[in-house]
């Protein structure tokens, strides 16, 4: 007789679904970035964008299908859904401007502010938003809202600055460069909250990959298909070391005492009492 199966709720303890924050996780996120601007642009524009759009959308949903099934973080999976994510942004991002006629302040605030209900929510059901807590599928679907409302708000931000402040796509790219470092300078010298150092840093990700990714298809003309190849081929290489390395696996100490943080103020399935 086979086993009984039990569905999993949103609490039930999980290894860590996200990786440690080394070096190599910024790099690759940054090519990320760099690379589904370019990859958008040319599902959407060179393509077309009714294919273009049923393109972003099934690479979307497959992706997701992906990391879900697993239970523990697998690179792969997780910068697969990442790289998804950063089209599907871009796409949704672009649409907002384009066909509806939103102007880039109102797609900068709509989705500022979507990002700061997601954050509302995640922590006042989880009492947390650290990247050592995503040990639950309920957290796990919390963290992606979250990447998914900052790359939307990073390529607005990107095209607000390049278009609305006149900066062009070069000096919009170095101003996220720098305005990058804030949040880890404040960290290192002035013992600024890690998480909230994470968080900022992360969400300038966007408009600084995709800032020079603009950069290189519409001011240099190298083309958006031949601009996304090659942080492609970068990226996969990057993904495949540490899939073998293992060097951004989060120990599972921290993992399990952030799972375990809130469970004298917090019950397994209701947000703080």
């Amino acid at each position: 007789m086979s086993r009984p199966t039990r569905s999993r709720s949103a609490h039930e303890p999980l290894a860590a679904k996200v990786p440690e924050i080394v070096g190599l996780f910024w790099v690759i996120k940054i090519l990320t970035t760099f690379m589904g601007e370019a990859v958008s642009d040319y599902l959407l524009t060179d393509i077309g964008i009714a294919v273009g759009a049923v393109i972003e959308v099934a690479l979307i949903i497959v992706a997701l299908s992906v990391q879900f099934r697993t239970r523990r973080y697998v690179a792969a999976a997780y910068w697969f859904l990442a790289a998804a994510i950063a089209v599907f942004g871009t796409g949704i991002a672009d649409a907002l401007h384009v066909l509806l006629h939103i102007p880039y302040g109102g797609t900068v605030t709509l989705w500022a502010a979507i990002l700061a209900v997601i954050f509302w929510r995640w922590h006042h059901s989880e009492g947390t938003l650290s990247f050592h807590s995503i040990t639950t599928r309920r957290r796990e679907r919390y963290y992606w809202g979250v990447v998914f409302a900052t790359f939307a708000l990073g390529t607005a931000l990107g095209d607000f600055a390049a278009t609305v402040l006149h900066l062009g796509f070069l000096a919009s790219g170095i101003s996220f460069g720098v305005i990058i470092l804030i949040p880890a300078v404040a960290r290192w010298r002035f013992g600024f909250n890690a998480i909230a150092a994470f968080w900022m840093s992360y969400v300038v990700t966007r408009p600084l990959g995709a800032s020079f990714a603009d950069y290189f298809i519409k001011q240099l003309h190298v083309g958006a298909a031949l601009t996304s190849l090659i942080p492609a081929i970068v990226v996969l290489i990057l993904v495949a070391y540490v899939s073998i390395t293992r060097k951004d696996v989060q120990p599972p100490g921290e993992s399990a005492v952030a799972s375990t943080a809130r469970q004298s103020t917090l019950t397994p399935d209701s947000p703080q009492q």
